[in-house]
């Protein structure tokens, strides 16, 4: 019975994202039973405590429910877009249950704030920029930007190039899968901004509503810098929760 799962993830956390998974993609609608604690130990060959755990943390983050001597349940949601992180697995996924429009193939060009934060010695990266929708609805407008050597090699990918294309993945999780290092650590910030008239055409809003600005700095195992990603999300569609833990002795 084995403690750890994929990529040296705790077995709890590889059930606990498959589980959100599943519920983000609508596999379990709203109000929709889980399998079974003994179910999901005999499918994932872990203990009913490793599943207990994986349940613990879902119903912590508002994911599940469980009522005793019925089971577990997909949690009512009211319709906002819920992104829920606790590693970079995460946010390679966070596509689970959005669709993606490209509105910028991948192409070079000068951007002097993305080529200084990704430490390039002049202003050239390559750019990409997407919209993803979320029921339908606009949910955000992200810019990827590589520097130029990473961009060039991406330069035939067709999920990152092609305009016509309907694949759902994200940059970073393509990236990390033409990368000689692995992706291990990303930077965050998060700060309000005004819809500028750009933004307020993609997004569907009026010049000056507010928005969430997200920018992602991903980095190799080396701590080299390979992709900014700038998103600007309308806040009345989203919903962002972040798990944290204190670690005791």
């Amino acid at each position: 019975m084995s403690t750890t799962g994929r990529g040296g993830s705790a077995a709890y956390q590889v059930l606990a994202r498959d589980l959100r998974t599943a519920i983000l993609q609508r596999r379990y609608a709203d109000g929709t039973r889980l399998p079974t604690e003994a179910a999901l130990a005999q499918q994932y060959g872990v203990s009913r405590q490793t599943v207990r755990r994986a349940f613990h943390d879902l119903v912590a983050e508002g994911m599940v429910t469980r009522a005793p001597g019925r089971g577990t349940f997909a949690a009512e949601r009211d319709g906002r877009y819920l992104q829920q992180f606790g590693s970079i697995e995460d946010l390679m996924g966070m596509s689970a249950d959005t669709t993606r429009e490209i509105l910028q193939p991948l192409r070079p060009g000068p951007h002097t704030e993305a080529a200084a934060r990704l430490g390039l010695p002049d202003d050239t990266v390559h750019t990409l920029v997407v919209l993803r929708r979320h029921s339908g609805l606009p949910l955000c407008v992200t810019a990827v930007h590589l520097p130029p050597m990473i961009g060039a090699r991406l330069e035939h990918v067709p999920e990152l190039c092609d305009a016509t294309s309907t694949s759902n993945a994200t940059a970073v999780g393509l990236l990390d899968t033409h990368l000689q290092l692995s992706i291990s650590d990303a930077e965050q910030s998060i700060t309000a901004a005004a819809a500028d008239a750009v933004a307020a055409r993609r997004l569907d809003c009026t010049p000056g509503d507010p928005l969430l600005r997200i920018d992602r700095l991903y980095m190799t195992t080396d701590r080299t810098p390979v992709e900014l990603a700038v998103s600007h999300f309308l806040p009345a569609h989203y919903t962002y929760r972040l798990n944290l833990r204190r670690t005791v002795h």
